[in-house]
């Protein structure tokens, strides 16, 4: 992935950066299996047996795995898997936004400036579906393996590809798919954690984000100083 999505070397200036872009509040079961990435750490409150409502099993252990290479568990806290991101875009997946019904969706579907709106005619469910078969066919192909099962170098390299375009599906671009699923992971580390991301505030403490606290009125005119007060979500819960 390029430099300035690269999480890992600068997670914090990263995440300040995200939080202008990213709103906080951000809005027929298959059968799935839950599964949890290898060497992943639980976050409190975190559902280690979630059963996917969108996702099949397939598709949900390559949202495990790319969500856990986006922004991972690392010196600076915990990642997007054990903050519960996965959980918040399935999630995602069955409301309004999933089904493309928070914007306008009919023909023509051209090629035009991100200005003028949301032009594919593929919904972020179809986006998804779609993306996630074809980038796990394309590892068949190249590794006699699915993305979930290739080494942590193969999966990053594999995800910089798309990011830069460099990978080009029938039904999709693979930069169409890496930008919806970088900026689905971006919205549910950064969200309240009642919509099932950001589960103990890890992301909000980091950034040194107050949350949903009653009164800021004692800080409006302390410039430039850290505020001494753990976040605080909509539901109460508090990161000290």
């Amino acid at each position: 992935m390029s430099e300035k999505n690269n999480i890992p070397s600068s997670r914090r200036g990263f995440l300040k950066k995200t939080l202008a872009l990213v709103p906080l509040v951000a809005t027929a079961s298959t059968g799935a299996l839950a599964l949890s990435p290898k060497n992943s750490k639980a976050a409190e409150g975190v559902s280690q047996h979630y059963v996917p409502i969108f996702f099949n099993n397939e598709e949900w252990r390559f949202l495990l795995a790319a969500c856990e290479r986006l922004i991972p568990t690392d010196a600076n806290g915990p990642g997007a898997v054990s903050q519960g991101v996965p959980e918040y875009i399935d999630k995602q997946m069955e409301l309004p936004y999933g089904h493309g019904g928070l914007w306008y969706m009919h023909p023509p579907f051209v090629e035009a400036a991100p200005t003028l709106g949301y032009q594919s005619k593929l919904t972020p469910r179809d986006t998804y579906r779609l993306g996630i078969k074809a980038v796990d066919a394309h590892c068949q192909q190249q590794y006699q393996k699915k993305f979930a099962d290739l080494t942590v170098t193969q999966q990053n390299d594999l995800l910089t590809s798309l990011e830069a375009n460099h990978l080009k599906f029938e039904e999709l671009t693979g930069n169409a798919f890496f930008t919806q699923l970088l900026m689905n992971t971006k919205e549910g580390y950064l969200s309240d954690p009642i919509h099932s991301g950001n589960q103990s505030l890890a992301s909000w403490k980091l950034i040194g984000f107050p949350g949903a606290r009653a009164d800021y009125k004692d800080w409006a005119g302390k410039h430039n100083q850290a505020y001494p007060l753990g976040p605080v979500s909509i539901s109460s819960k508090r990161n000290a």
